[in-house]
Order: structure tokens, then sequence, then C-alpha cells
């Protein structure tokens, strides 16, 4: 049995992502603005079906190693964005993680709020040691959001992402579980 899971902060509901959301999704992930810095996008409305098919996929995959949670307003119900964790070590207990946000919702305190949910979710509930994100050096906001969740930088790593034809720096940010 697969148990859908929300995590809930103050203004957000992080929840599983449906079929239904497609058209959510591929308003975000269709705008040049907000795939800008990413390794993919803006998608056809055949990549969000792809992706939202991958996303299902790995919900039910036992065990689960990657959560994609929707980012949605409490107040209005809307989706405004996607916070993604991955295992990417079960022996060493690492993971990943990342986030979108509709360009609209950009300096709210959303993407803040997700990262720092999706974070302690890798520590307490999944047992992470390590988890680590990274952003184009460019990004400035990005670069903020894992600040202020506690990550450090711990390097950059020279065009290391070829994104539509031209090579991209990375930085790496960090954060160890809090009892480590």
């Amino acid at each position: 049995m697969i148990v859908a899971m929300e995590l809930v902060t103050s203004r957000l509901l992080l929840r599983e992502l449906t079929s239904p959301d497609r058209d959510a999704v591929h308003g975000y992930a269709s705008d040049t603005d907000v795939t800008r810095f990413m390794d993919w996008g803006p998608n056809s409305a055949a990549d969000t079906a792809a992706f939202l098919a991958d996303v299902l996929r790995e919900a039910a995959a036992v065990p689960r190693l990657a959560y994609t949670l929707a980012i949605v307003v409490r107040a209005s119900g809307e989706l405004v964005g996607a916070v993604h964790l991955a295992v990417t070590s079960g022996a060493h207990r690492r993971g990943e993680m990342g986030y979108v946000l509709a360009a609209a919702e950009w300096g709210k305190g959303y993407a803040t709020e997700a990262a720092a949910a999706i974070l302690r979710f890798g520590f307490d509930e999944v047992g992470l040691h390590k988890v680590v994100a990274t952003c184009d050096p460019d990004n400035v906001a990005s670069a903020r959001v894992l600040r202020k969740i506690g990550m450090r930088r711990e390097g950059h790593l020279r065009d290391h992402l070829l994104i539509r034809g031209q090579w991209r720096d990375r930085l790496t940010f960090a954060a160890l579980a809090p009892h480590a």
C-alpha cells in the first residue's frame, strides 16, 4: 500500500504530485525565466507529462528513494512549484535536494520554507546524514535560499553541466544532520 505523504509548514502544504497537477506544473516548467538556470526545460507538454509519469513511478518504488512534492500555498490552494529530495547513496546516507518555483511567487519566502521542510524530512524521516544541493553561480537567489536553510558552500564545479549548448558551472552546498 502506498501512503501519500504530506509536509505542512506555516504557509505551505508539500504533497505528492498527481496527474491532475499537469497544467499547474507545466505553467512553471514551460517558463523560460523559471528554467533559465536548470538543466531541463523549458518543457513541452510532452516533457511535463513524462516528468509526472517519472514522479509517480518514483513515488511507488519500494524502497522509495525519491520524493518530489508539490508546493501548495495553503491560503489559496494554488500549486506554485515543487521540491525534490533523492537518496543518492543509501550506504552513506547521502541525498540531494532541489526546488523550483513559479516566477510570480519569487521573493515571498516560499522556496526557503519548502527547502527547509524537505531538508528536515531528509534528516528526521529518511535518516540521511548529509544532503547536498547545487545551483548556478548566477542564481544568487537560490544560493541565498540554501544559505538561509543552513547549508554551507562546499565547492565550485567548473563547466559541470551542458545546458542548451553552453557549459555552466555549479556551486555545491551541503548540510549535515543536526545530530551528526
